[in-house]
């Protein structure tokens, strides 16, 4: 005979109470990544959409290096330095914190700024999510003043946006 029991499922965000310290770390930083997927897709509504990978390592866990993510969409703007549109990317380096996790060291955040112009990414990002909380995200090196998701992930750069960004650098370099 079957018994079915009565009580009711626990709920995914039950579970990150349980468990050993490095249990409850491990199932933090799952869902801090999963919390800031979910942020960068509903931030970019009505625009090309971002392509998020992860460098998960064995079983889900934290692999070595310091980007987590990098979030990737083509840029249909068109733009003098290629005349097909759609042949561009803008790039996004993601760091993820949850929970207690400390913020990058400034020798971090040269990392991942030094990984940034390597790749020729946009921008690098700070997502912090802390249970209970709104997600937070900081465009590095500035890890003082949180960002909207939706100006980091939101509507690509307009063709007038990137021809004054591109004049503003002639001017300064």
């Amino acid at each position: 005979m079957k018994v079915i029991s009565a009580l009711p499922k626990k709920s995914a965000m039950t579970d990150l109470v349980g468990g050993s310290p490095a249990q409850k770390a491990l199932r933090t930083a799952k869902w801090a990544r999963t919390m800031t997927k979910w942020l960068i897709s509903h931030s970019s509504k009505g625009g090309v959409k971002w392509q998020v990978v992860n460098f998960n390592g064995k079983a889900g866990q934290e692999s070595r290096g310091i980007v987590d993510m990098i979030a990737i969409r083509k840029n249909h703007a068109e733009s003098a330095a290629n005349r097909y549109r759609g042949d561009l990317f803008e790039i996004v380096l993601i760091q993820v914190k949850g929970g207690g996790a400390r913020f990058p060291s400034p020798e971090d955040i040269d990392r991942l700024v030094c990984v940034k112009e390597h790749h020729h990414a946009d921008k690098v990002v700070l997502a912090e999510w802390k249970r209970g909380e709104k997600l937070c995200c900081y465009l590095l090196p500035d890890t003082t003043n949180a960002v909207a998701a939706s100006e980091i992930f939101g509507m690509p750069p307009s063709t007038t946006r990137l021809k004054a960004k591109a004049a503003d650098a002639t001017t300064a370099g």
